[in-house]
């Protein structure tokens, strides 16, 4: 069901586990789907002994999908009328994610009313991975 800009304020927030113990099959199968085979996100060996990073991680995109998955589910099908993001840290093998949204302003463009909306996905410790802002059309 769509947002309603009258059932909306500033400081309304909607929050979702977006993944729960990521695994190294989930990030291959991103590689896949993305065709994104950059070693630092399948090769431990690579990213370990050559890179220098404690293990493989997770591509970005893969976060930023899952926090849109988020925000789609939020908003509503077909609401989405800018989304992006800037990735802050990475993802590792086995985090749990929880993307949230909060609505900074609602305001009017061409006619229609929009929600400003920042989001922000942290793993289990806490720590944000992604950080970007967004805005949706809502309905009277």
């Amino acid at each position: 069901m769509p947002l309603k800009a009258s059932e909306l304020k500033v400081g309304d927030t909607y929050e979702k586990e977006v993944c729960r113990n990521l695994s190294r099959t989930q990030i291959v199968q991103y590689a896949g789907a993305s065709g994104d085979y950059n070693p630092l996100h399948s090769d431990e060996i690579f990213t370990t002994q050559v890179a220098g990073y404690p293990s493989v991680f997770a591509h970005g995109m893969l976060t930023m999908g899952m926090t849109g998955g988020m925000l789609t589910d939020y908003v509503g099908d077909g609401r989405l009328r800018s989304y992006g993001v800037r990735f802050t840290s990475q993802v590792w093998p086995g985090d749990t994610l929880v993307a949230k949204a909060t609505i900074t302003g609602i305001t009017e463009k061409d006619g229609e009313k929009i929600a400003e909306i920042d989001v922000e996905t942290t793993n289990e410790e806490g720590t944000v991975v992604v950080k970007g802002q967004a805005t949706a059309a809502l309905d009277d």
